[in-house]
């Protein structure tokens, strides 16, 4: 049972999500084998506050 976490920003839509998840359950299923019902994709939204990339919070203003 492959539980496959997707962390990102927020702001998608529950549509975007469903549309998502069906997705990547979808990829899974068609390169490792397995039904969808084995698969389950946990979404993590992140304020930009709280992602830093290269010491910098997503937040900040570009350079």
């Amino acid at each position: 049972m492959p539980i496959i976490r997707i962390e990102m920003f927020e702001g998608r839509t529950v549509e975007q999500k469903r549309a998502c998840a069906e997705a990547v359950t979808k990829a899974w299923c068609d390169t490792c084998g397995g039904t969808p019902q084995a698969v389950t994709v946990v979404f993590t939204d992140v304020a930009k506050h709280d992602w830093a990339t290269a010491g910098r919070l997503a937040s900040d203003p570009k350079e």
